[in-house]
């Protein structure tokens, strides 16, 4: 059971073309967008859709397959785990981010 305490799993659209850096000693990451869609009606039975957005990690070598396969609209399915972190921006506020660090990635579509 201790897999599933921090689980998380999605598949979606990539909301725009990765950003990929090398930091440290040659460590890649990769940083993008998932829009996942939910279609739900309403109490008045009209149809209703619902997109969120999620931010996304990826480290190593899912951050070099990100890199090769992914770009900008496509679907892609993952698995990993929910991070939050507080940095300061430049103006000296503080900032909260709430990230999916991929464990796992699947290419989807064409």
């Amino acid at each position: 059971m201790n897999a599933l305490k921090n689980k998380v799993q999605l598949i979606g659209h990539v909301g725009n073309d990765p950003e990929v850096k090398i930091i440290g000693e040659g460590r890649k990451v990769a940083n993008l967008t998932l829009a996942t869609n939910d279609v739900y009606k309403n109490d008045k039975g009209e149809k209703v859709e619902e997109t969120q957005w999620h931010r996304i990690v990826a480290w190593g070598k899912v951050a070099e397959i990100i890199e090769k396969y992914v770009n900008k609209g496509k679907e892609i399915a993952i698995e990993g785990k929910l991070t939050h972190r507080r940095y300061d921006d430049k103006n000296g506020e503080k900032r909260y981010l709430t990230e999916v660090v991929v464990n796992e990635l699947l290419l989807l579509g064409k």
